[in-house]
């Protein structure tokens, strides 16, 4: 199933990528303790870990959010035909990510609002597509939101010193910056009420901007967190920050403070990235957290 229905909010999970990331769990995760891979590989592997090469697996995918008679897409992935020579594992993709979206029973054009949770290379790549030499909105018809504090902060001409440098390379100017100039982003503050089922607010510490969106509609809750885990470890290791985190204290607080929010309200946490069932549950443990069960989506089995 990659359908599920929460409340009044249906969710389905669109695949643009699903495989290694050239990247071992200490360079990935480097605040995570080997034994925590060690003592948690029966659910890490391999849908998380590949066992024989010990590189991390990860998921590129859109979440498509069906709620009030709108379509909204969460996070649009790399894009194709881009140029990231820092970024290599993303650099001039050509996936038929538009085709699994059609599959998906979403055109372009149906699309009415756009989520990017922060402006990374692999957040923001279908924000547009190259028309003829130029970079165009991918959806035509749809409000962009961006957190304004992530619009500034990766924007190259305020000369930020980012932790992610060149690996943001080139983002910014051809899939960020056509959309504002089409005049169809909306760049929020604080927090931006989407219906009455979905809510977007700052959670920062991954990026300046990064956000989380909360669904809350009739007994179901979610937390579409984007970045602010990368892989389930970091349930079990909340203080654990992946190597793309530009301030690892806040970062911390903040994934705390929403696997609390997930616990307390029995939210189910919808990360971007995680392969497998896509989705978990999560409970306490004292003063941690532990793994309830995963999200009912269909588990990835093949890898690109």
């Amino acid at each position: 199933m990659d359908t599920i229905t929460l409340g009044d909010v249906t969710v389905t999970r669109v695949r643009e990528y699903f495989g290694p990331v050239d990247l071992t769990p200490e360079v990935f995760v480097p605040d995570s303790p080997a034994q925590a891979w060690e003592d948690h590989r029966s659910w890490l592997v391999p849908d998380f870990l590949d066992a024989g090469t010990n590189i991390v697996n990860s998921a590129i995918q859109t979440w498509v959010l069906r709620s009030e008679g709108k379509t909204i897409l969460v996070d649009t992935g790399v894009g194709n035909h881009k140029d990231r020579p820092y970024a290599p594992v993303w650099s001039r993709l050509d996936t038929d990510f538009l085709g699994n979206l059609a599959r998906a029973g979403v055109h372009p054009e149906d699309v009415d609002i756009v989520i990017n949770t922060h402006l990374h290379v692999d957040h923001v790549g279908w924000n547009t597509y190259l028309d003829g030499r130029t970079w165009v909105p991918t959806f035509p018809n749809a409000t962009y939101l961006m957190a304004k504090a992530d619009f500034d902060y990766w924007n190259p001409a305020n000369e930020n010193k980012t932790l992610l440098g060149r690996g943001n390379q080139n983002v910014f100017e051809d899939s960020v910056a056509p959309v504002h100039q089409a005049g169809v982003t909306h760049l929020w503050e604080g927090s931006h009420r989407i219906d009455g089922n979905l809510r977007l607010d700052l959670a920062p510490g991954h990026t300046p901007g990064s956000s989380v969106l909360r669904l809350d509609s009739g007994p179901d809750r979610a937390l579409f967190v984007g970045d602010l885990m990368h892989s389930p470890i970091q349930i079990v290791e909340p203080d654990a920050n992946s190597c793309f985190c530009e301030d690892p204290a806040e970062a911390r607080a903040t994934r705390r403070k929403l696997l609390g929010t997930a616990a307390d309200d029995n939210a189910l946490v919808l990360p971007a990235h995680l392969g497998g069932h896509g989705a978990a549950e999560v409970v306490r443990e004292g003063d941690r957290f532990a793994l309830k069960g995963w999200g009912p989506f269909a588990k990835y089995t093949e890898r690109d």
